[in-house]
């Protein structure tokens, strides 16, 4: 996947979005059409293949998205269809998040737990994240890996604090082995 191009689009359209006070649409735009074709291999599959038309593809995604994003979400699509760069769609949806934190000075952190997290823990977590991140807003996901046991794996920036139970098991089978 060309990165280059995709970034070049998504900062582009940042900087439209901007000079349009929509940037926060866009970024709730680029949020949907990226879990939209996370979630449908079909829909990731026929914007990679070289064998459908591109009016196929942009008619595909127009029945998609169409009044679900706004109008300047639905002008990448003519954009990319004319310049038949179909397949960056979904890079330069994740691109734009990316830059539209990086604008709004907010830091991704995501945290892995075994079970779901109660308002309690997050706002613990939430905290934690904002010292790491030196009290910057803290854009903070949550995901569930039943394998770490209990405890947590917090990962802000290029900090990770792994207070899993598999993590603690693991350090006592060394300290064993040892």
């Amino acid at each position: 996947m060309n990165t280059r191009a995709a970034n070049r689009y998504a900062k582009a359209l940042l900087d439209l979005a901007l000079e349009k006070n929509q940037e926060e649409l866009v970024y709730k735009d680029m949020q949907f059409v990226a879990e939209t074709i996370a979630e449908n291999s079909k829909l990731e599959m026929l914007l990679n293949s070289p064998i459908y038309k591109i009016s196929d593809k942009k008619t595909t995604l127009f029945t998609i998205f169409d009044k679900k994003i706004s109008t300047l979400s639905n002008n990448l699509i003519d954009l990319l269809a004319t310049n038949k760069r179909m397949p960056l769609f979904y890079t330069i949806a994740n691109q734009y998040g990316i830059l539209y934190h990086k604008i709004k000075n907010v830091v991704k952190a995501s945290v892995i737990t075994a079970i779901p997290l109660n308002d309690e823990l997050r706002k613990h977590l939430l905290t934690k994240a904002q010292e790491l991140a030196k009290n910057k807003e803290i854009n903070l996901e949550s995901s569930i890996d039943k394998s770490i046991i209990g405890g947590f794996i917090l990962r802000v920036g290029d900090v990770q604090i792994d207070a899993s139970v598999l993590n603690k098991l693991g350090k006592i089978k060394r300290e064993l082995k040892a």
